[in-house]
């Protein structure tokens, strides 16, 4: 019987998709870990104090999130949070896991979800297309994040600048997702 020798790579959910829209960008984020928190029954202020040990963050407030030089922690519930950084290895989980030692329940969410950091000047018109949340910079500032639905697909929006977001949404509909985008964006520009 012949042997066969595989080897598994990890490749992006969409590829790498990198497209630019008139003067915007739609750009698959495949760097990023994604690691949900779940806070203890009782255990705010341990994991308070875990999380700004180990990460340098704060517990952000509902829909917002912290950043430090290292991760962005965003709400996501009333007793979870979400960590993103920049992936170092294929054991997420492990990493945040010894760096709040103990503190919370950590689930690793980095291949359920596609990340897309969208940016350029008619990116507010095409998400608010989109999406049913207001998006004005007074209502939806730099750092806030929230769970809605984008298109018919749940998502998470998290405003990074003042025409820069990032986009988490099922990978398991991640082609659907990105052609909504990328339709919103066509509808929209200048």
């Amino acid at each position: 019987m012949a042997e066969f020798a595989f080897t598994l790579a990890a490749a992006p959910t969409l590829g790498g998709a990198d497209i630019a829209p008139g003067g915007n960008r739609i750009a698959e984020r495949d760097d990023l870990a994604l690691v949900s928190v779940a806070i203890p029954l009782g255990g705010d202020r341990a994991l308070a104090a875990a999380l700004r040990k180990g990460w340098g963050l704060a517990v952000p407030g509902p829909r917002l999130s912290a950043v430090s030089d290292r991760a962005r922690a965003i709400r996501t519930a009333p007793d979870q949070i979400m960590l993103v950084f920049a992936r170092s290895g294929p054991d997420a989980n492990a990493t945040v896991q010894a760096a709040l030692a103990g503190a919370g329940y950590t689930t690793d969410q980095t291949d359920a979800w596609v990340a897309l950091e969208v940016s350029g000047p008619d990116t507010p018109a095409a998400l608010e297309r989109l999406c049913p949340l207001d998006l004005q910079p007074d209502a939806f500032p730099e750092g806030a994040a929230a769970r809605t639905v984008m298109e018919h697909m749940g998502a998470m929006i998290l405003r990074l600048g003042a025409d820069r977001f990032l986009l988490l949404s099922a990978s398991s509909s991640a082609r659907s997702f990105l052609h909504a985008v990328e339709t919103s964006y066509r509808h929209v520009m200048r």
